[in-house]
């Protein structure tokens, strides 16, 4: 699978282990920690207002980033069906330069695009902004592909190594601009700050150069046909999750600080289950590839785990999130211990549905896949636009529009005959 070097040992084929997810979750912890903390310094360097602007930034960033885990989760297919399966004398393509072919299309189309949309979306630092998500979005189809590739052949350490360095980047960028006093625009770099982390990471690792070397086999028209169905769901996927903020602005008149307040009890009460899950995508995609013979049995566990966690995660919210809120944030973030616990039920609802859509992309199964990620993102976003107070229509598309997906992602599991 490589051309004409080895694959080190240490990248092996075998089932996905225990040890693999402790090394993943443990790099998905620090990340989420450095998350966070770009969200605390934002937050307490600027008021809500700003913090909404920011939000929209960081927002729209994760929508495109997310859209690029497509590549993220068809590498990481791809390369595991090869190592299953014997060797062919058929084409093979290399999923790295895919990825910096998709890279590049993707900036240009962001950068071309930006008349059309740009001064709806960004209301300061408007083409700092354009020039910062084309830069960020190349990078980030790398970064993805990459980790798909280590993910295909158990290179968990280097994989694990890959998210620490895209969230050490940010923070260390936004501890910088909090320092100084940069304000907005050093939260902006901050926010694409982790994009060259597979560059540092090539550079630095003979192993994971190795794994960027390997070939798959097809050709990049039938590459490209699968992963264009996993860009698309990766995208909607992404505009419930990291690109909400830029949704709610789309179906409201005005955010303000109000916005800003509903934006950041989201983006908390989600981050402890999907930041997790985003993480492990790899994780779970080389799993159901091993169990597909048994794609919906295979689905008990990681729902049974997913619930207990979700559950404690919905107490904990509803009982201390409105104190933690005032205290970490200040006292204009102001939400009610029920709000933060239909906002984290809402948070399980989606992260059901990242499961569900991780089992049907393992089965190859690209149209369902995609159909229930865009199904979500279109009735979640019918449901913002109920004349309901901003709490509440939140709540209710966060909550019902994922259980569309999941509903589609089943069926599918369920009609179709195991490989």
């Amino acid at each position: 699978m490589t051309d004409g070097a080895a694959v080190p040992p240490d990248l092996s084929r075998g089932p996905v282990t225990r040890s693999s997810v402790i090394r993943v979750g443990s790099a998905t912890v620090i990340s989420a920690l450095c998350g966070y903390a770009v969200l605390y310094l934002a937050a307490r360097n600027l008021e809500p207002a700003g913090f909404s602007v920011f939000a929209v930034f960081w927002g729209a960033f994760g929508l495109l980033a997310g859209a690029a885990n497509g590549l993220l989760q068809e590498s990481t297919r791809e390369v595991r069906e090869a190592s299953r399966a014997p060797q062919s004398d058929g084409p093979r393509i290399h999923p790295m330069w895919v990825a910096a072919l998709v890279g590049v299309v993707s900036a240009a189309i962001v950068a071309g695009s930006a008349p059309l949309w740009s001064g709806h979306v960004f209301v300061d630092a408007r083409w700092l902004s354009v020039g910062l998500l084309s830069v960020g979005i190349f990078g980030f189809c790398m970064h993805a592909t990459l980790l798909g590739v280590l993910a295909g052949v158990n290179g968990w350490g280097q994989y694990g190594s890959l998210i620490v360095g895209d969230a050490i980047g940010r923070v260390a960028v936004a501890t910088a601009t909090f320092l100084i006093g940069w304000g907005l625009i050093g939260y902006l770099w901050a926010t694409v700050a982790g994009s060259i982390a597979w560059l540092v990471l090539l550079l630095a690792s003979p192993t994971t150069r190795a794994a960027a070397r390997l070939l798959t086999p097809g050709t990049m028209v039938s590459f490209l046909r699968g992963a264009s169905h996993s860009i698309a769901a990766a995208g909607a996927s992404a505009i419930l999750i990291m690109g909400f903020p830029v949704l709610l602005k789309a179906t409201s008149a005005d955010l303000g600080a109000a916005g800003g307040v509903v934006i950041l009890a989201v983006t908390l009460t989600r981050a402890p289950l999907l930041v997790p899950l985003t993480a492990m995508q790899g994780n779970l995609i080389a799993h159901f590839v091993d169990q597909r013979e048994r794609r919906l049995r295979s689905l008990v566990a990681p729902v049974a785990v997913l619930a207990v966690l979700g559950a404690a995660a919905v107490l904990f919210a509803g009982l201390l999130g409105p104190w933690l809120l005032r205290t970490a944030f200040g006292a204009d973030y102001q939400a009610s211990g029920a709000l933060l616990a239909w906002f984290t039920t809402a948070a399980v609802a989606i992260a059901l549905l990242t499961l569900t859509g991780a089992a049907t992309v393992a089965a190859a199964m690209h149209r369902a896949y995609a159909a229930g990620w865009i199904g979500a993102t279109l009735a979640s976003t019918l449901l913002l636009l109920l004349p309901l107070p901003l709490e509440t229509r939140t709540v209710v598309a966060l909550l019902c529009g994922p259980l569309v997906g999941i509903a589609l992602h089943v069926v599918a599991l369920a009609r179709v005959p195991a490989a």
